[in-house]
């Protein structure tokens, strides 16, 4: 039993982060990871159109994948740069969507920082957008979309987890692990992984559930804001903090936020539901 724990506390370490290098150029797993999320949300969607009735079709979810790709990687990108590191950005702004350091010469670095807050205002700007181009009923949209995004989202963090990086706080805990990042070389919570059961597999399984139950339409993206929110507000305090915002974290403030939008959602729309009537 002693060395099952001591394996999965180093697992970390035995792992490469990337699938092949030319140089200094690495193809991620991390990357691949966004691919497959968007594929596996893809075939879940089509699936709901199939056996759901609803009328889009395999072309319309192709088209709107991309404008979502755009979104996330932009909101993302740019939720990092100003939440997170907007100093660092704000004197070397070539690195904000350039993959190069131009500190020393010219050095490939990759992309890396990307905020999840800011990929979903990022999506929901370009899903507005692309409803409205459309002329799609933009919650119905949304309710078709929602229950398969946090399957997705699942892969996004075992992306982290293989990256060895976003681990969680100090523990004594023995499904603790040990991150090469981390220069303490402390006993740490798997908090990647946290996130991945709590915001990705165990969300996807309630909405799934719920999918054809609220009866109003947009319910699923209010409580899919205010389900992430609050379960990514409890893992926080499980994960290494950025920066504290008083007595919470950055992350924890924001998942307060999303929360309180979804519980504003879900309300507008019962109202709205009730006056219509």
């Amino acid at each position: 039993m002693e060395s099952l724990i001591n394996s999965w506390q180093h697992l970390p370490e035995h792992i490469t982060p990337y699938l092949f290098s030319i140089g200094t150029f690495q193809l991620r797993y991390y990357s691949l990871m966004y691919i497959v999320a968007f594929v596996l949300v893809y075939f879940l969607v089509i699936y709901r159109i199939k056996n759901e009735k609803y009328k889009y079709t395999a072309e319309d979810i192709q088209d709107y994948l991309v404008w979502a790709m755009i979104g996330v990687l932009l909101g993302a990108r740019l939720g990092y740069v100003l939440i997170y590191n907007f100093v660092y950005y704000l004197q070397h702004p070539l690195e904000i969507f350039l993959p190069f350091s131009f500190a020393d010469g010219i050095r490939f670095i990759g992309i890396s920082g990307m905020s999840y807050h800011g990929g979903v205002i990022g999506v929901i700007i370009m899903s507005v957008l692309f409803c409205r181009k459309r002329k799609i009923d933009f919650w119905k949209f949304a309710d078709l979309i929602c229950p398969a995004i946090p399957l997705g989202y699942t892969f996004g963090r075992l992306g982290n987890f293989i990256n060895g990086e976003l681990f969680g706080r100090a523990t004594t805990m023995p499904w603790g692990m040990y991150f090469p990042l981390d220069a303490t070389n402390t006993l740490r919570h798997p908090s990647q992984l946290y996130e991945a059961a709590f915001e990705g597999i165990l969300l996807f399984i309630i909405l799934w559930l719920l999918r054809k139950k609220t009866g109003v339409d947009g319910s699923l993206l209010g409580l899919y804001i205010f389900g992430y929110g609050l379960a990514r507000f409890i893992v926080e305090f499980f994960r290494e903090p950025d920066f504290a915002v008083g007595l919470i974290s950055i992350g924890q403030f924001l998942c307060l936020l999303m929360m309180l939008a979804g519980i504003m959602i879900l309300t507008w729309l019962k109202n709205t539901k009730q006056k219509n009537r």
